[in-house]
């Protein structure tokens, strides 16, 4: 006898159960079922403020707090008056520290950079470095969250939200806001939250290897029992809407559902590095069958905004003291970490050219503070905490290229000229977007919130092209 099947009346064949049961992956379903607050199709394509320069994001994220003083900020007189006191600490004198590598000037620009960088200073004419970057506080915690959400500790959206919020998706099949991160960095994924914005803005986290997104397959035996199961939903969707078209909420959780639909077809062929040629994985340093590593994360960065992806974050290292860019007890292990990121950096900035690309992508490097020019014993193979100086580079859309901006004292101490604090950085990335940084807001508990907060600040106009 044949049994007419009526959905509304069967508890078990719920839009929640049809959903949660085999179509979306853990990944993202609290990013998901977050989008109860958000507008109408929250992800829909949106205008800036201003025609802007930069169309999307790559920001690269030197977990740890890298030494300018051995890397990018060449101080000779550092060289010069090494082992010499200087200062004064609880117990005694700080001594002078000179930096472990040589520097030499790179490119036809003569940019200064230390030979643990040999590939990056290849591209030394294509970038922009800011030697005089400061931040609040030498406390890794903070810094990288405030390097993050223009906060040290009260709980903000992440730049990356932010840059959702403003410009929304070009390709609806895929997140707005990716962060590829082999581990968790300080302040956990708080880094990439979204906080009081809609919850489609959450960055989505990617992990390097065999599943970069959990579950990103489908669970149905063929693609065809799943397009009914798709279309099953969306009937289901469809009657739950009915008497309810005047609830904007609920329309955009259910294009957030669609959006996840969207993710398990279009992401593994995103995330699919084998596709590309031996010359550009070999360019990267990936061997052909890797899914692990840096290599293989700054190439995952670039197809992804090739595809549409607003703000894609690659993190290097996580919170493990010594292996990332913290190094206490040996600056030698610079050399390592460099190692890791120089010829895939390299790679990308060159890939972004030959695409295409470099003119309307901002890629913004940074680390969340420096390391001490002075140190406690003459003899002392690491480097402490420096929140006073430190450098970070722009390239790509709107910035001028081969260009050092900004100076510090002749130990790379103090910010000498031009200082750029952690918000004025902030304020610049969204004005190379098209935002004023002030007008960039959100309405949340009586207030309207932005990422550059109430903090005095300003677009550092000597770095835009």
């Amino acid at each position: 006898m044949k049994t007419n099947l009526h959905l509304s009346m069967n508890p078990l064949l719920t839009r929640r159960s049809f959903v949660a049961g085999s179509l979306l992956f853990p990944g993202i379903v609290q990013q998901l079922l977050a989008a109860s607050d958000a507008p109408l199709d929250p992800l829909a394509p949106r205008a800036p403020h201003f025609p802007a320069k930069a169309k999307r994001v790559i920001f690269i994220f030197l977990s740890g707090g890298m030494s300018h003083v051995d890397t990018f900020n060449h101080r000779p007189k550092l060289i010069a008056d090494a082992g010499k006191p200087f200062g004064e600490k609880k117990g005694g004198s700080l001594f002078l520290k000179p930096p472990g590598w040589e520097f030499t000037p790179r490119g036809k620009c003569g940019m200064m950079m230390s030979s643990i960088f040999p590939q990056l200073g290849k591209v030394a004419d294509d970038l922009c470095l800011i030697n005089s970057m400061v931040t609040d506080a030498p406390d890794h915690t903070a810094m990288t969250f405030m390097m993050h959400t223009g906060s040290a500790n009260v709980a903000r959206p992440s730049i990356g939200s932010w840059v959702s919020y403003g410009l929304g998706t070009e390709n609806q099949n895929l997140p707005s806001f990716v962060v590829i991160a082999p581990e968790i960095p300080y302040h956990g994924a708080e880094n990439w939250g979204a906080e009081f914005l809609p919850g489609a803005h959450q960055g989505t986290r990617i992990i390097p290897g065999d599943e970069p997104i959990p579950n990103l397959s489908r669970r149905l035996p063929s693609g065809k029992l799943q397009n009914l199961e798709l279309e099953m939903i969306a009937s289901l969707n469809q009657r739950h809407l009915r008497g309810r078209e005047a609830d904007p909420q609920l329309a955009a959780r259910i294009r957030s559902f669609e959006t996840a639909a969207g993710m398990q077809m279009e992401a593994p062929e995103a995330l699919d590095v084998e596709k590309e040629s031996d010359t550009t994985l070999a360019s990267y340093g990936i061997e052909r069958g890797g899914k692990k590593g840096f290599a293989w994360q700054a190439l995952a960065a670039r197809r992804l905004i090739e595809r549409g992806v607003r703000f894609v974050e690659v993190i290097d290292k996580g919170a493990g003291l010594g292996a990332n860019w913290d190094h206490h007890g040996d600056m030698k292990r610079h050399e390592v970490n460099a190692r890791d990121v120089d010829q895939p950096i390299a790679a990308l900035i060159q890939d972004l050219k030959d695409r295409g690309l470099f003119d309307d992508t901002l890629v913004v490097i940074t680390t969340e503070f420096g390391r001490t020019p002075a140190v406690v014993k003459p003899d002392h193979k690491g480097r402490e905490h420096h929140s006073k100086c430190f450098s970070s580079f722009l390239a790509g859309a709107g910035v001028q290229r081969g260009l050092t901006y900004g100076m510090s004292d002749d130990y790379g101490i103090e910010v000498a000229g031009n200082k750029v604090h952690v918000h004025d950085f902030h304020a610049t990335i969204l004005h190379l977007l098209g935002f004023d940084h002030q007008r960039l807001t959100y309405r949340h508990a009586g207030l309207d919130f932005k990422l550059t907060g109430v903090n005095e600040c300003q677009v550092v106009k000597g770095v835009l092209a």
